[in-house]
């Protein structure tokens, strides 16, 4: 049965909801747990909880939902997972990105990280501070000029995680949203400091400014996925095309990047992983955010939202 999990504005703030057909239901009253009455309680029980979501999701399909449900059209949606716990976000995982920006440079492509022996890289972006949700009016930072746009399969973990072997990762996947890991390419780096110096970089200028991550519309349980490595992504800016690629590009798969991670820190549920960006960013054309433009990014499978740039 096909649902979605997402935050909806209550009369009363912020609830977690299941989407059945076009309309949208309290999960707590649907379950009677109360404890659910959030995305991340839902997720901290998951091996429970997907059982009773499918249940409810059959029974609200047959005419039996507990009460009306709203109308998806006039629903104010919110970041599925309001609050996550950690955002982890791999870096230099599309092939198709990685030639692009060799191009961009002038380089010729050099093998990548998997090709010589390497493991999945990956940076960490803030969570509370960072994530927004649909129709978010994202201000600019104020230190960048140069704010890029990079669409992203995000996954979400529902089962902790510790030293998993790559084929038994993705049993730890409660399901995948859509993220959009904005970067002020121009605060990456710290100028007075030499490159060869650990402190030259600015991960936290460059990645995690406030509403850095837009994440929407809602969480697609994995069981509705039916390989997350063959989803086609697409982001416009004010209309405009600008990445139109595949999953099927990763360098490190999803088992791959949940494996490495596990092996360094406990992935817990409510953590997301942002798994990299395909070709189609705006710095190898020097194209960058403008206030007033609308960035809106779909994914097969999931949907799609937009939010705004102010």
């Amino acid at each position: 049965m096909d649902y979605r999990l997402l935050t909806f504005m209550s009369e009363t703030g912020p609830r977690a909801g299941i989407l059945v057909g076009e309309r949208i239901y309290d999960v707590a009253h649907e379950t009677t747990v109360s404890s659910w009455s959030t995305v991340l309680g839902i997720l901290e029980q998951w091996s429970m909880a997907e059982s009773a979501l499918e249940e409810a999701a059959r029974r609200i399909e047959a005419g039996a939902a507990k009460s009306g449900g709203r109308p998806l059209a006039q629903a104010h949606l919110l970041a599925p997972v309001l609050h996550p716990g950690t955002i982890y976000c791999a870096g230099a995982n599309y092939s198709d990105h990685r030639e692009e920006m060799a191009r961009a440079l002038g380089l010729e492509p050099t093998p990548d990280m998997k090709e010589l022996g390497e493991t999945p890289w990956h940076f960490i972006k803030t969570g509370r501070s960072s994530v927004v949700g649909p129709n978010a009016a994202v201000t600019l930072p104020a230190y960048s000029k140069n704010v890029d746009w990079e669409i992203e399969l995000a996954v979400v973990i529902g089962k902790p995680a510790k030293d998993v072997p790559v084929e038994k990762a993705l049993e730890h996947v409660a399901g995948y949203t859509i993220a959009n890991d904005l970067s002020a390419r121009d605060a990456m780096r710290r100028a007075k400091m030499p490159p060869t110096s650990p402190f030259h970089l600015d991960w936290i200028g460059h990645k995690s400014f406030d509403g850095s991550c837009p994440i929407g519309p809602w969480i697609v349980p994995a069981s509705q996925i039916a390989d997350p490595h063959r989803l086609a992504l697409k982001l416009w800016v004010s209309g405009e095309l600008m990445q139109d690629s595949s999953t099927d590009k990763l360098i490190f798969d999803i088992p791959e990047q949940i494996s490495m991670l596990s092996s360094r820190v406990t992935l817990q549920p409510g953590d997301m992983i942002l798994t990299g960006t395909p070709a189609g960013t705006g710095a190898p054309q020097k194209r960058f955010l403008r206030p007033g433009e609308t960035v809106r990014l779909s994914i097969e499978g999931i949907g799609e939202f937009e939010h705004s740039m102010v």
